[in-house]
């Protein structure tokens, strides 16, 4: 059970310039028993209550966008909360410990305003604790209102008191909604067609999932995986994680992070690690550390001819390599990966390891695999392998398992606060449902926490599933089409995505 309490100073409100005297009634977060969804044997919209908010049917509107392939719209709840004024700790952040928040409230009280210190619980995951963390917040104003919590913020800030209007269905507690959700189901029984991915025209590049669309001629897709935004603006296109377009390596894994595997129209949920190995002609074996990246201190990198733009002149040293495996070149780092080649880039002691083990006219082996960590098997890697890092898994053999730990997402921000959410599944026979829900849309949509997305893929039938790129990421696309409302306004350029072909 999720919940938060607060320490308040009554149960009233008054507001006069400068000061407000206010007291948030303690809030918990009701989790509705979902029902056994997960064990129907074929991917067929659910026909039990909706598992968010108050119990009821959902509306739903239903269309066949290809044989086997079935578009949902689907919406359910009302907006009933309204706004609040959070003020952020030291650091930025949203929440804190308690004497931390309770030293921001003094500061609060000491301007004039009276604050709440509200305890919040960060949700336990199959690999994480639950933690308690606190917030301090001022006022309490119904949904017409906003502009009177805007205006506390502006006072705040005349007190060097950094704060935040806040939509309380954000939150990640008890909500009434809405929910404006769209859910691709894919039939195995009635569908020929297959499944890929994409990381569009190059790595390096960031491409809106509509453009992929085109490029892969697909049917419908949605955002992939997240992708890297501390990296130099050229090189922001890198997956955080693994990437295998067409049997080809594009990008390495985070050893132990949920994946999702493709083969064909076979579709399996599973943690992954990859080792690739350079193999000189003196047999001086060494690890290659990252895929189509930016390099690190004392790290070899390996960039294959789909990275879409210079090497980094970083001072190392490089070999290009081609299709045969021999060294044609040893140069400096920085300089283009053309076709049919490959390029080693060391930096540090791996460029000396370079410039030692590998001269012109020798060869250079890889050997590359991927490892499925359930089986401790390598994945085969023909040209009908795609696989995506995810970000978080969701479900697990028919039960809500959330590693967010291990998928590197243990936070208040990413377990307990409602965002937008892509979403893919897969059920017991096979079928593959993909699946968006709308946000940081007040009023319209609230998304959902990472607890809700899990309880939205059992209830939609998924055996497995595995939580994408959220936020202003999240778009379905189908006919080359943006068919949800991305909260940025627009679509946003990502890393990869997910389609259904012909």
């Amino acid at each position: 059970m999720v919940h938060r309490s607060m320490v308040t100073n009554g149960e009233r409100e008054t507001y006069m310039s400068r000061r407000i005297i206010v007291g948030l009634s303690a809030i918990a977060l009701t989790i509705t028993a979902i029902p056994a969804q997960a064990d129907r044997a074929n991917a067929t919209f659910p026909t039990s209550a909706f598992p968010l908010g108050q119990s009821g049917a959902p509306i739903k509107n239903q269309r066949s966008v290809a044989p086997g392939v079935d578009l949902f719209s689907v919406m359910y709840g009302t907006s009933t909360q309204g706004w609040t004024v959070t003020v952020l700790m030291p650091n930025g952040h949203d929440d804190g410990k308690l004497t931390t928040a309770q030293a921001k409230a003094e500061e609060v009280t000491a301007a004039g305003f009276t604050p709440s210190v509200q305890k919040i619980v960060q949700p336990a995951a199959a690999d994480a604790p639950a933690v308690e963390r606190y917030l301090v917040r001022v006022g309490l104003w119904t949904f017409k209102e906003r502009a009177k919590a805007d205006k506390v913020v502006k006072e705040l800030k005349e007190f060097d008191i950094r704060a935040k209007t806040d939509y309380l269905g954000d939150d990640g507690l008890e909500t009434t909604g809405p929910w404006d959700m769209r859910v691709v189901m894919v039939d195995p029984r009635a569908f020929r067609g297959s499944y890929k991915t994409s990381v569009g025209t190059s790595v390096a590049k960031r491409e809106t999932t509509t453009s992929m669309s085109k490029l892969t001629k697909a049917i419908a897709g949605v955002n992939g995986g997240f992708f890297n935004i501390h990296t130099p603006k050229a090189l922001q296109g890198d997956p955080m994680g693994i990437s295998v377009v067409g049997g080809r390596l594009l990008s390495e894994a985070v050893a132990g992070r949920s994946g999702l595997v493709i083969s064909g129209r076979k579709v399996r949920i599973t943690e992954l690690k990859t080792v690739i190995t350079a193999i000189p002609a003196d047999g001086a074996k060494t690890e290659i550390k990252g895929v189509n990246r930016a390099a690190g201190a004392d790290e070899l990198v390996l960039y294959t001819e789909e990275f879409g733009t210079k090497t980094a002149a970083d001072g190392g040293a490089e070999i290009v390599v081609d299709a045969q495996g021999r060294i044609v070149k040893a140069r400096a780092a920085g300089g283009v990966v053309s076709r049919g080649t490959y390029v080693l880039h060391g930096t540090g002691v791996m460029a000396t390891w370079l410039l030692d083990h590998a001269q012109e006219t020798s060869v250079m082996k890889l050997d590359t695999k991927v490892i499925d960590l359930r089986t401790d098997r390598a994945v085969p890697l023909t040209p009908e392998t795609y696989i995506m890092g995810g970000g978080v898994g969701l479900v697990r053999n028919g039960r809500v398992r959330i590693s967010a730990k291990a998928d590197g997402h243990a936070s208040v921000v990413m377990m307990l606060r409602r965002h937008p959410r892509t979403m893919v599944g897969v059920t017991r026979s096979g079928g593959l449902i993909l699946a968006t829900v709308d946000g940081r849309n007040p009023g319209v949509s609230v998304g959902a926490s990472m607890v809700e997305a899990a309880q939205l893929m059992r209830w939609l039938g998924a055996k497995q599933a595995i939580n994408f790129d959220g936020g202003g990421s999240t778009a379905m696309v189908v006919g080359h089409k943006v068919i949800n409302r991305p909260s940025d306004g627009s679509e946003r350029t990502v890393g990869d995505s997910l389609f259904i072909t012909p």
